[in-house]
């Protein structure tokens, strides 16, 4: 039972990770929490859903599942294109809300029109799909059977893989190429970046690219393995900014540990309580960390 519960917890707590590197590094940059950055998960689900159906229509070879995954190539193109779709709306939201009301509004003014935003994308799923679940795939599939009685499935095993290939990718990125490099001198000190050549403005859409695409990645992998529904982002915001503000702003590494803590305390603590106070689990993390380390485990305390 324990590791059953274990092995839930990593599983789940992956998709937090890929939702929290985006949402710790607006955090560190823009310097104001976004609460609408949960609902790009739910767009980068719902536009791989429509690029699924478009894939699908070509028929043939599309219509194969890869091994003993529910799903085939059309799933794997339309998470690209969703990870596409979902950074335009992130670069169209910095444009046109965030940026303009950065240059006269507070970081409070900042926060409620990002509740706001949140609210409007929220609604504009429900008005073009509908708020009944959806489905990516009805194929069946057979759980694997690791040592001590824990089983799997192969999309979750997919599912954790691809975040430690997209961890390893960012890693890499942060640290091997040039916009990598200059994004942490942003995060560090935009003043002194600029001062130094580098593009600010050009650094933070990378910023809301990366965020958005690991947002989508990670809606899409929460559809894969659970279902698609209006509330999926909504229901992942407490746990998302637990594992930023745990992890430390703008720590690729501390969102990704923070994701797994979280993902382990919630799956782990039903253990404990009934299964209908595991949504308490991440605030009482938010409060737990605010208290003991507000900086996080990556992050600098501040002199």
């Amino acid at each position: 039972m324990f590791l059953q519960h274990l092995a839930d917890g990593i599983l789940s707590g992956a998709i937090v990770s890929l939702g929290a590197i985006g949402l710790s590094f607006t955090m560190k940059m823009l310097r104001f929490a976004n609460f609408s950055h949960s609902e790009l998960l739910t767009w980068g689900a719902y536009a791989a859903l429509v690029f699924l159906s478009f894939f699908s229509t070509f028929g043939g070879f599309f219509d194969q599942t890869i091994g003993p995954f529910s799903f085939g190539l059309p799933l794997l193109f339309a998470m690209a294109c969703a990870c596409i779709t979902t950074s335009l709306i992130a670069m169209f939201l910095h444009l046109y809300v965030f940026d303009r009301l950065s240059r006269s509004a507070g970081h409070m003014t900042m926060v409620f029109a990002s509740f706001g935003v949140a609210l409007v994308l929220r609604h504009l799923v429900t008005l073009i799909w509908g708020s009944d679940p959806i489905y990516y795939s009805n194929e069946l599939q057979f759980a694997i059977l690791l040592p001590g009685g824990v089983r799997v499935m192969p999309d979750q095993v997919f599912l954790f893989g691809l975040t430690i290939f997209t961890v390893i990718f960012l890693h890499l990125f942060m640290t091997r190429t040039r916009t990598g490099i200059a994004m942490r001198g942003v995060a560090e000190s935009p003043s002194l970046a600029q001062v130094s050549g580098v593009n600010v403005n050009a650094i933070i859409l990378w910023v809301w690219i990366i965020g958005a695409s690991g947002a989508a990645m990670g809606g899409v992998l929460y559809g894969m393995t659970i279902q698609l529904r209006p509330e999926l982002g909504f229901s992942l915001i407490l746990p998302l900014f637990a594992a930023a503000i745990l992890g430390g702003a703008g720590s690729l590494y501390g969102a990704v540990l923070g994701g797994l803590i979280v993902g382990l305390s919630e799956n782990l603590s039903v253990m404990i309580i009934p299964t209908t106070y595991k949504p308490a689990v991440p605030f009482l993390l938010i409060l737990l960390i605010l208290f003991i380390r507000p900086d996080g485990i990556f992050g600098e305390r501040k002199r």
